[in-house]
């Protein structure tokens, strides 16, 4: 037997027992209850993980092993979302391909994994680069473009329904979701169009649909880049510019499933912060369209609609805003104002929305030199252009209420507009306090009512005088779905007559050619554009982008359930068991982009009968980020000078993100920092007193930051279990925990303790069959409650430490007893599964602790002999007395008041009183 806690060996040691016997591989199993527990798709990065990463996966790793040990059939698989713009920008620059670095970083991911003892059923990987997954992201896709949404049954069908209905009556019944401009045919009118017409306004309908859209351009890149991969008009990689500009890209259109998005969130288990977050992403808000008459210049009128759900603020407009992007916005303006109407509508239209300013930070806006007249008033209403306004959003205007809404307000304020407070509005807001000294107006219809009232009188009015209509509009668009990149799933679409056409599915996966070259072609094509014969044997072209990184990540859950199945996505049998996931957990970034996208393939799905659920994810767990210390060095701007931290405030310095390893005490390691990047080699430095001393700010766990820890230099000197403990230790699985790893040693030690439960001081084995003391059963039996209940929380910090105390009190009773501690090791198996197998191999088992099943408590040894009261003395503790818990009161009383902690407050006098609270505490008022 070891001497020691030789962590090293027993780790490998049951890492190789799991794989050799493939201890966590699941099959469908009818006569057991289904758990799928399942972790976000990690990207393989070439950095590897660093400790922030597991966080998530020991938290799913723990709730997979509990629940294989109350019984459940657990599914917890594990595989890479691989296809993206890192991989393929490394091949850019070296020219290896994407697919070789891609295979070698997974595999050091795998080892990573793998070496934190997690329990993944590895038989079910997945890959989202691998063709034979891709085929079904494909086949997917080509479900999207052969169907269209029917509204009037709230549920996508296939596009030769629609092709049906077009010929026997036309489209003017038909109730779907489609393009604003969708022209009304007969039957007969479809019948004559020509192919090429009728493709046309089929596109109109799909559900994938080529659309012209303004995109967040990245010319560096050649590539489309999605809202979240943009800050302040650059791109988060690189740092390159981004433009805006419209371009012909496949679409999904995720806006026929709004409302169904917003209404399912109600029944899912999930953080309220993740719902609002979704919420506000889809923006469903039902208010009335208002018609409003523009005057130009040159004398021409327009009809500007513009959407409120305020409508009983009507009078309170002072001015109408545009979206940069609005039609209307070059149309209306005059011929003095046309010049800075363009450039202000140009130099906004290059920042992606949602990195423009809010309204209220940061206003600006330009006046057309066009005025709309107020509906019920007659008064000329200033137009102006502003970038506050989402072009999205409804018709991507709105009228101004500056009074009663703080961007309108700001907006006015900074232009000077008037601002005017509509008495029967209740509610106002701060702005509205402060614009007390505007006008005040009465309206003949709205005094003396409540916002609720006022607001519904303003519809009947509006739609009565035909100057408005009710409407619901939404915030969420479109998903473009193109990328101009090499490294991604290609589109099963061919063109035919400049019209793109769906492969067959016999001639799926359409596989990624070889290309030499992953930059655009010299015409500015995608990547694609370089490959030899990229067309179909009739020799019609294929298309060149291909699909984001998300595609792949939208159902791969699905493909866990049936993961070698070559005829189908998923089969029946595992559809019909597996379902849905169970728990899923991941980090809050993903809150509306993947979560939204999953939500929507499931639903379209669903529709056509692929699968039985409506929701991919039961339960949702948006673990907290890992914070660590992060050092800063700071540069004199301009040059390539750094003056130490005390220093820094005589000089115009920019502080800088350094590595930590070349950090210690705040004290910078000059001679490692001039070798760390080649630009550094001829830095010079401002010391104080003869050292550099560093800033420091403990943030968020990154690469970006280099501040991360690498978890296989932590498994090296405390081992895979320590490292699961201290990370489940550091707090609430939700919340933002600071790494500190002189925090370790105590996990380490009470691993070490545990092992020596087992042992006597000279290492040998030692655990005994006779029978255990009474401290023994409840110490592990309050242990086996309180655990059970923190990790039904999931509040796995507070089961470590429950692990901790009993442990203690076992030490302390110097139990040796096989009953009591193999109970404890199956508690401690969730957390640190190497060292239970281990302990639980030498207790005589010889089957894994993985198929024990969790041990129950006995109430009986839950109950106390004796309780501690607090005593205090005129309302503030002074002691404590242990009682029997069936003592009488005249005992506490007689006990108390003979306690020389207690006479010492007396000081020989009689209390006035004695109050005794059973069970809690006994106060003495003298």
């Amino acid at each position: 037997f070891m001497k020691n806690y030789d962590f090293q060996s027993i780790e490998q040691k049951w890492q190789q027992y799991w794989a050799t016997h493939q201890t966590f591989r699941t099959t469908i199993n009818a006569s057991r209850s289904k758990y799928y527990v399942l972790d976000m798709f990690p990207y393989p990065s070439g950095e590897g993980l660093h400790v922030g990463h597991p966080l998530g996966y020991i938290a799913s790793d723990i709730i997979a092993r509990y629940k294989r040990s109350k019984g459940y059939n657990v599914l917890h698989p594990m595989g890479f979302d691989a296809f993206g713009l890192p991989a393929e920008q490394f091949a850019v620059q070296t020219g290896q391909h994407p697919a070789v670095t891609t295979a070698e970083n997974i595999r050091r991911y795998q080892e990573q994994l793998q070496r934190l003892g997690l329990g993944y059923d590895w038989s079910r990987e997945i890959c989202t680069a691998d063709p034979a997954y891709y085929r079904w992201t494909q086949w997917i896709f080509l479900q999207l473009f052969e169907s269209w949404y029917d509204t009037s049954l709230q549920k996508a069908r296939p596009i030769g329904h629609l092709v049906t209905i077009l010929q026997q009556a036309g489209n003017s019944k038909v109730k779907a979701a489609c393009d604003k401009d969708t022209p009304i045919v007969t039957d007969r009118v479809w019948k004559q169009m020509s192919e090429q017409a009728q493709q046309k306004l089929l596109m109109k309908y799909r559900l994938a649909f080529l659309a012209e859209t303004t995109v967040n351009w990245c010319p560096a890149l050649g590539t489309v880049l999605a809202n979240e991969e943009v800050k302040d008009g650059f791109a988060e990689r690189g740092g390159y510019l981004v433009v805006r500009k419209q371009m012909q890209q496949w679409c999904l259109r995720i806006t026929a499933y709004a409302d169904r998005l917003v209404d399912d969130l109600a029944g899912l288990d999930w953080p309220t912060s993740t719902k609002e977050m979704q919420l506000n992403w889809i923006g469903r808000s039902v208010g009335v369209t208002i018609t409003f008459e523009t005057q130009t210049g040159q004398g021409r009128a327009y009809s500007t609609p513009v959407f409120t759900t305020r409508p009983d603020t009507i009078f309170g407009v002072t001015y109408l805003a545009l979206s940069p992007g609005h039609p209307l916005a070059h149309l209306i303006a005059t011929a003095s104002q046309r010049a800075a109407v363009k450039a202000y509508v140009t130099q906004a239209l290059q920042r992606a929305e949602t990195n423009r300013p809010d309204g209220t930070k940061q206003v600006t806006g330009v006046f057309t030199g066009a005025y709309a007249i107020h509906p019920f008033t007659d008064k000329p209403l200033p137009v102006w252009v502003a970038d506050y306004v989402v072009a999205g959003y409804g018709p991507g205007a709105v009228m101004g209420v500056p009074a009663h809404d703080s961007r309108d307000y700001a907006f006015a304020k900074h232009f000077d507009l008037p601002i005017v407070q509509v008495i029967a509005e209740a509610d106002t807001t701060e702005a509205a306090y402060e614009a007390a000294a505007g006008t005040l107006i009465h309206s003949d219809f709205l005094d003396g009512l409540s916002v609720q009232e006022a607001t519904k009188h303003a519809i009947q009015r509006l739609e009565e005088t035909y100057i408005g209509t009710r409407t619901t509009s939404y915030r969420l668009r479109d998903a473009i779905f193109s990328r101009q990149r090499y490294w991604g799933e290609p589109f099963p679409i061919y063109y035919r007559d400049e019209m793109p056409y769906a492969l067959l599915t016999n001639q799926l996966p359409l596989a990624l050619p070889a290309v030499k070259d992953y930059k655009p072609t010299a015409t500015g094509q995608p990547p694609l554009g370089n490959a030899v014969n990229w067309q179909t044997q009739a020799g019609h072209p294929l298309e060149l982008s291909t699909m984001p990184g998300w595609a792949g990540s939208s159902w791969y859950f699905f493909r866990y359930m049936d993961p070698h199945n070559a005829t189908c996505f998923v089969g029946e049998e595992a559809q019909a068991y597996w379902q849905d996931v169970d728990l899923y957990i991941g980090g809050a970034e993903h809150t509306t982009g993947h979560l939204l996208y999953a939500r929507f393939w499931t639903k379209f799905l669903y529709d056509l009968g692929y699968v039985r659920v409506q929701e991919p994810f039961r339960q949702l767990i948006n673990q907290g980020m890992i914070q660590h210390k992060s050092s800063f060095v700071y540069r004199t701007k301009g040059t390539n000078q750094f003056v130490s931290y005390r220093l820094r405030h005589d000089y115009d310095c920019t502080p800088m993100h350094v590595s930590i390893d070349l950090v210690e005490n705040d004290v910078l390691d000059i001679e490692a920092f001039k070798k760390w990047r080649p630009e550094l080699a001829t830095a010079t430095f401002v010391l104080e007193d003869g050292q550099y001393i560093c800033g420091s700010e403990i943030e968020k766990m990154s690469k970006s930051r280099y501040n991360v820890v690498n978890p296989e230099t932590v498994i090296a000197k405390y081992g895979a279990d320590t490292l699961r403990l201290y990370t489940m230790f550091l707090g609430p699985i939700d919340q933002a925990k600071p790494w500190d790893i002189r925090g370790i040693e105590g996990v380490f030690r009470f691993l070490t303790k545990v092992w020596r439960l087992f042992h006597d001081q000279s290492g040998t084995f030692v655990v005994t069959d006779q029978p255990p003391s009474l401290g023994a059963l409840k110490a592990v039996h309050k242990a086996i409650k309180k655990v059970e209940e923190a990790i039904r929380r999931y509040a796995f910090n507070t089961a470590v430490s429950t692990l901790m105390i009993c442990a203690n009190e076992l030490t302390t009773l110097s139990c040796n007893n096989k009953e009591i501690l193999q109970r404890f090791v199956c508690l401690l198996a969730p957390f640190a599964p190497h060292l239970a197998e281990e302990l639980w191999q030498l207790v005589g088992h010889t089957q894994s602790v993985s198929q024990a099943p969790f041990p129950q408590y006995d109430a009986q040894y839950l109950q106390e002999d004796t309780i501690a009261y607090p005593i205090a003395v005129n309302g503030k503790v002074r002691a404590t007395i242990t009682f029997a818990m069936d003592v009488t009161p005249e005992v506490i009383r007689k006990q108390v008041l003979t306690h020389t902690a207690i006479q010492k407050w007396l000081q020989g006098r009689p209390p006035k009183k004695v109050i005794i609270v059973p069970e809690k505490m006994v106060n003495v008022v003298v």
